[in-house]
């Protein structure tokens, strides 16, 4: 028996931190790296665009599944296991050849991911009492807000000094040494007693998630039509909640599911913390597609100078982060989520605001430092309010859930922002060509607005210098009517683009704003009195935990532990 006198819980948060930041970096570092990566593989659009979300469809179907083994088997040992996936996909992506090969490792890559985050929460709620998490979460949300957006700024300089490889093979020392601390550092928590895994459950949350998600990702590729023969996107999403809604009935009938439903029925605030999650990712990834690419596309940015425009973001997030968690120990989580919620609006409504065909990144200051005030108020009240009462033996699921929301949310925000973003400016790159080709010769007009209107219909490409039209001159051009042309063509993109990101960027604004009222429900929670840490204990299992007498005994030693 381990007490926490003899295991410092501070120093067990930082590894776990280390560990949760390296996979979430690389769910923001791979999208500034997408031109790199095109011309390095020489990979096409669609199979770039499945380097980033093979990562994410796995990751977010495995989320539950991989809280709950955690409260079966072990959170350490499920957090060493991820480490160790997660760390060899990552030096094989960067060793990858091709295409194909990169998008099979970013797989592997999302099943390691999807081990480790689950059972960062779930130890963090075991090894801190009640009224010690919003402390500990706050740091955790720090760690959470910088890895979200730093990614950018850390794959822009890795991208533009070193190259695209570089990336993955960032994590390759970081989760070695993340794995040895684990075993160093870590203790092995178990509730002693003999566990079932529901492989119904496993099988029919999985099979539904990756309905729901592989539509929501590949949707807008395949313009929301056919999927595999006969069977459309919408038929493929739709499956998915059926499936998801046998899986809910199986789950009501069993004695040890793999999602307990009490988590929800008998806790409204997680329930409602689970819609502040999603809305919250919805919003951060809704924002991030558009101005990373009006950034590079429209600015000219270099992946690096796109990076540290909004490193401030990040910063001050990072900073904010465990003094909202503190604070919430002290005086309750709900209004500093409502005014952290309040807050990121703003700041991305200040973004709209600023944008224009001219701004700099010192005109994004105030914009980001105010949405990096917010998102710091956001995420550790919201952990804390959904984990303070959660015991100990479900927090895997718990926090897989929770995660899988999180996630969900990224998921539906990226389809509907993009979706968005691409019928806007197929609307405003054919006005604006139209508008701007009086301009030309009237033998060139024609053709100038015709191709505008097919690079709109055939999808939208990023990167720096791309105009999103690929205008082809005609032979025998006379140099003036050439330049006019490039000229031209360069202003329609770039106020299409402008006039379609701010028209998009409306949506995530309004889903984070109603998430704020969402957290008017939020039930009170009673102040926690101070205890010191050596109060409770962590229990280390032994051989012979399954034994009856033994998983007594634990038992009512986990009766003095934090809940």
């Amino acid at each position: 028996m381990v007490t926490e006198r003899q295991r410092n819980p501070w120093l067990i948060l930082l590894v776990l931190c280390f560990g949760f930041f390296m996979i979430l970096l690389d769910t923001t570092i791979v999208n500034i790296a997408i031109p790199s990566i095109i011309d390095g593989l020489k990979a096409s659009l669609d199979q770039i665009l499945w380097v980033v979300n093979a990562y994410i469809l796995v990751y977010a179907v495995l989320l539950i599944t991989a809280g709950r083994l955690g409260d079966f088997f072990g959170q350490r040992n499920l957090f060493a296991a991820g480490l160790v996936i997660f760390t060899a996909a990552s030096a094989a992506c960067g060793l990858a050849q091709d295409p194909n090969q990169l998008i099979a490792f970013r797989v592997v890559q999302g099943v390691g991911g999807a081990l480790i985050w689950p059972q960062t929460l779930a130890i963090i709620t075991t090894i801190f009492p009640r009224e010690k998490r919003g402390a500990a979460f706050g740091v955790w949300g720090a760690v959470a807000g910088l890895a979200a957006t730093a990614g950018p700024t850390v794959g822009g300089w890795l991208t533009t000094d070193f190259t695209w490889r570089a990336i993955f093979y960032l994590n390759v020392p970081i989760g070695i040494a993340v794995l040895i601390a684990t075993f160093l550092i870590v203790p092995d928590l178990r509730q002693g007693q003999r566990h079932r895994l529901d492989l119904v459950g496993v099988l029919l949350s999985s099979v539904g998630l990756l309905g729901i998600v592989y539509g929501l990702i590949e949707g807008q590729p395949k313009n929301w039509g056919a999927v595999l023969g006969p069977i459309t996107i919408w038929e493929t999403i739709a499956a998915g909640v059926v499936v998801l809604g046998v899986f809910l009935f199986w789950e009501s009938r069993q004695k040890e599911p793999l999602l307990p439903l009490s988590l929800f029925t008998q806790n409204r605030n997680f329930s409602l913390m689970n819609v502040v999650a999603a809305a919250m990712s919805f919003g951060l990834l809704g924002l991030l597609l558009p101005f990373i690419i009006y950034l590079q596309s429209v600015q000219g940015m270099t992946a690096l100078q796109a990076g540290l425009t909004i490193a401030p973001w990040s910063v001050v997030s990072m900073i904010v982060a465990p003094i909202a968690g503190r604070l919430s120990d002290r005086i309750g989580g709900k209004f500093i989520l409502m005014g952290g919620l309040i807050l990121f609006a703003l700041g991305l409504g200040l973004i709209i605001w600023t944008a224009g065909t001219n701004s700099s990144w010192y005109n994004f200051l105030p914009a980001v430092i105010t949405a990096g005030f917010g998102m710091g108020m956001v995420f550790a009240p919201m952990t804390q309010v959904a984990m303070r009462e959660i015991r100990p033996q479900l927090a895997g699921a718990a926090s897989g859930v929770l995660n899988t929301n999180q996630q969900m949310g990224a998921v539906i925000g990226s389809a509907a922002v993009g979706a968005l973003l691409q019928s806007s400016l197929a609307s405003d790159l054919k006005t604006e060509a139209v508008n701007r080709s009086v301009a030309l010769p009237a033998q060139f007009r024609q053709q100038f607005i015709d191709g505008f209107s097919h690079a709109a219909s055939t999808g939208l490409q990023v990167g720096q210098g791309q105009t999103g039209a690929a205008t082809h001159l005609p032979p025998g051009l006379p140099a003036q009517v050439a330049q006019l042309l490039l000229q031209i063509s360069h202003d329609v993109f770039v106020n299409a683009f402008l006039g379609a990101m701010k028209s998009t960027l409306y949506l995530p604004v309004a889903v984070v704003l109603l998430a704020a009222v969402v957290t008017v429900l939020l039930r009170r929670q009673a102040a926690m009195p101070a205890a010191p840490y050596g109060t409770a204990e962590l229990v280390v299992p032994r051989r012979t935990v399954h034994e009856p007498a033994r998983a007594r005994t634990t038992e009512q030693t986990s009766k003095g532990s934090p809940t």
